[in-house]
């Protein structure tokens, strides 16, 4: 069954490539999802390039995601900071109580079109799991091993640093990780401001009544999903195996 796993996420990697990087010889199978002579394979850009500036985008907005949300997670799990906790948690739920389509349309008269809103509205909507796995990462930390580190005479921030962070961290890898995935999705709305990504394939379906152009877009963007939740859980393995946890 694993090996089966394995050689199916490589299969679909193997697709992926070989769409992005030749996506004409694919014309013959969503050629009959066109009308009136329209052109299968999208043509008003480079498959590869929007994806690779898609996943810039999401991997930018998710770099910042963490150092804000796993930085408040420790604000608001020390003993000077506990008060800010109930404040943190509303901020970091903004993200997710307003659509990303809403961060877009406060964003955009600030900061004007392209990529900027479109990173503000994954930012604000990649904190929350990251916030929420860090906080139950660090509270779950078993109180004999603080007890430990704190018979051995280490301070507040060598016991952050060596004991807590180090045993919060499969927690906070799996909340990166969800984070990533939810914004690989979300962030085709960043077309609809002008940012290069995969929607831009979408909306040009949409435009057009073009379903080829739509399913591109929607496969791309899934198989992306899919192999980089896999490459995630892959790497959190290797990282947990190195810290021996």
């Amino acid at each position: 069954m694993r090996a089966f796993g394995v050689t199916l996420r490589l299969g679909a990697l193997a697709l992926l490539v070989a769409f992005l990087v030749t996506p004409k010889s694919f014309a013959p199978l969503f050629a009959p999802l066109t009308e009136y002579g329209a052109p299968p394979i999208y043509d008003q850009g480079n498959l590869l390039t929007l994806a690779l500036a898609h996943l810039g985008t999401v991997f930018l907005a998710a770099g910042a995601s963490t150092l804000v949300a796993v930085s408040l997670g420790i604000l608001v799990t020390r003993r000077g900071g506990a008060d800010f906790l109930p404040l943190s948690r509303t901020l970091v739920n903004i993200g997710q109580t307003f659509p990303p389509v809403a961060v877009l349309a406060i964003a955009v008269p600030l900061v004007g079109f392209g990529e900027t809103p479109t990173l503000i509205a994954l930012f604000a909507y990649g904190l929350l799991p990251i916030f929420e796995n860090t906080i139950s990462g660090l509270k779950s930390c078993p109180p004999s091993v603080l007890e430990a580190a704190d018979g051995m005479g280490m301070n507040g921030r060598q016991r952050l640093l060596s004991v807590e962070l180090p045993l919060a961290l499969p927690l906070i890898l799996e909340g990166i990780r969800l984070s990533l995935v939810i914004n690989i999705g979300t962030a085709t709305i960043g077309s609809t401001v002008a940012a290069k990504g995969l929607g831009e394939v979408i909306i040009a379906g949409l435009l057009s009544n073009n379903t080829a152009f739509i399913l591109q877009g929607g496969l791309i963007t899934g198989l992306m999903a899919m192999l980089l939740y896999d490459a995630m859980a892959a790497l959190e393995k290797r990282i947990l195996r190195a810290a021996h946890l």
